[in-house]
């Protein structure tokens, strides 16, 4: 590793590391029927979903509801790690230089979540390569559980015992 990765990635995991600290006194209550997502956690979820699923048939609420009980069955210390990327990702003073998206998720176009998602996925920096890879990870895990999911991709559905 040269002299500048390892500035590139000190700063980064500085400024990632931080701003998880700033907001560990966010709120951790789940938002209305969730038991892990919480009320800041929806928009970004939201402006995600069509772009990472895109082609596919999935409603947003049900990716929500599966990632939710995904979400719900990790251990504490993953959940935590979890809640860090989205606040990470929901925190103004973060979202804007780390995504490009500065006006907030609700209204960013198809196209800026693109950017940003491609910008993670060719970044310098390892952290946001691994961010962007459990987004999607967590995302395609929550549609492809979805029973509707399964005729896309040829899959008949777990065997009848």
């Amino acid at each position: 590793m040269h002299r500048r990765d390892l500035l590139r990635l000190s700063l980064g995991a500085s400024l990632f590391l931080g701003t998880a600290s700033l907001v560990a006194c966010a709120k951790q209550t789940p938002a209305g029927d969730y038991r892990a997502l919480r009320e800041d956690d929806l928009p970004m979820l939201l402006a995600l979903v069509p772009v990472v699923l895109a082609g596919t048939q999935a409603p947003a609420d049900r990716v929500l509801h599966s990632l939710d009980q995904k979400l719900a069955a990790l251990s504490p210390a993953m959940l935590k790690l979890t809640r860090q990327l989205f606040d990470v990702l929901a925190l103004p003073l973060t979202r804007g230089p780390l995504t490009g998206v500065w006006g907030g998720w609700s209204s960013a176009s198809d196209a800026d979540v693109e950017a940003f998602l491609e910008r993670w996925r060719n970044s310098s920096l390892d952290l946001l390569r691994q961010g962007h890879a459990s987004l999607l990870q967590l995302l395609l895990m929550a549609w492809y559980e979805c029973p509707e999911a399964w005729a896309a991709c040829g899959y008949p559905g777990p065997p009848k015992i």
